[in-house]
């Protein structure tokens, strides 16, 4: 009797078989672990052709319609975490997809927000650098006692942000199209406009999730908004800032710099200016790469995988 064939996809890490129980796979499934991702359309559903249950790493891998066509013997798609905006919904219910997520930890990008305004702020990564190259003490950094932290996004995400900056003596004041005095009384902020959260803002942080309305939502005029001074924060999604006047804004010093975990394009390409902007720090996407997320993520998996080959799904995805 042939096995199941599942496929888990985008495994950058090699982590996929230390974080699976081999020993908890059902015995008629086979599971197959890339590690390369593939951009092509064509290319990904030539690899695809085989697999009923398809497993994704966030939205590394988009399943939009046109490659969801293609797989006619799709039938399972897990994605970790409960909310996938790369996967066409719509498509999936019309193909007889079940889409089904995972649990996950609640706190790594926040973390990651502040490793990445410290390491902006004092430098850390060139003086990482310079001190094993042999050099010592090349900048002056800033602090964060003082100034003025706003938050984009109240969120959990976000909530969790602004209690730090509280916690550092940071004055903090948020803003979202949705947020209210009530909420911001919660966490202790101060709710502000638009306006405000980019002009008065040292640190700009962002924490809201990417729709129609985010997208491009600091653009061009919003940076020259910003003083000459803050820095911009990123561990959303890469399309709600307008990665162009980013760019232009970092390459010009209209902003003093940005702490960025998420592109347009990931992987960033190789030739993309970010790449060359000496006043940023940036890192490969790894808000939700932590181990007991990962570990919620394939475990997740193992349960979706099991509960779909029993006739009950389990953490299906409605929207």
């Amino acid at each position: 009797m042939s096995k199941i064939q599942a496929a888990i996809l985008d495994d950058y890490q090699h982590v996929a078989r230390s974080l699976v129980d081999a020993r908890e796979i059902p015995e008629n499934v086979e599971v197959t672990v890339f590690h390369d991702h593939l951009d092509d359309e064509e290319a990904l559903a030539e690899r695809l052709q085989r697999f009923e249950i398809v497993c994704v790493m966030r939205e590394r891998t988009p399943f939009r319609r046109g490659l969801l066509e293609r797989l006619p013997d799709l039938r399972l798609l897990v994605t970790s975490g409960m909310r996938n905006a790369s996967i066409d919904m719509a498509a999936a219910r019309e193909r007889g997809v079940t889409v089904c997520g995972t649990p996950s930890v609640g706190g790594p990008t926040a973390e990651l927000a502040w490793g990445l305004i410290i390491g902006l702020l004092r430098h850390i990564p060139r003086e990482d650098r310079a001190t094993r190259e042999g050099r010592w003490q090349e900048t002056v950094g800033g602090g964060l006692m003082g100034k003025t932290l706003g938050v984009a996004g109240l969120g959990k995400l976000g909530a969790r942000v602004a209690r730090v900056g509280l916690a550092f003596d940071m004055e903090v004041i948020a803003w979202s199209q949705n947020l209210t005095d009530e909420r911001c009384r919660e966490i202790g902020v101060t709710r502000v406009s638009k306006e405000e959260l980019l002009s008065r803002s040292d640190v700009l942080t962002i924490h809201l999730v990417l729709s129609d309305r985010t997208r491009g939502l600091f653009g061009a005029a919003e940076l020259r908004t910003m003083k000459p001074t803050a820095v911009l924060i990123n561990t959303s999604r890469g399309p709600i800032v307008d990665e162009k006047a980013l760019v232009d804004a970092l390459e010009r010093g209209s902003i003093a710099g940005a702490g960025l975990d998420v592109y347009d394009t990931e992987p960033l390409p190789l030739d993309h200016p970010l790449r060359r902007c000496d006043n940023t720090v940036v890192t490969p996407h790894l808000g939700y790469v932590e181990e007991a997320n990962y570990g919620a993520y394939f475990d997740g998996y193992l349960a979706a995988i099991i509960g779909y080959l029993d006739g009950s799904p389990v953490n299906v995805v409605k929207a």
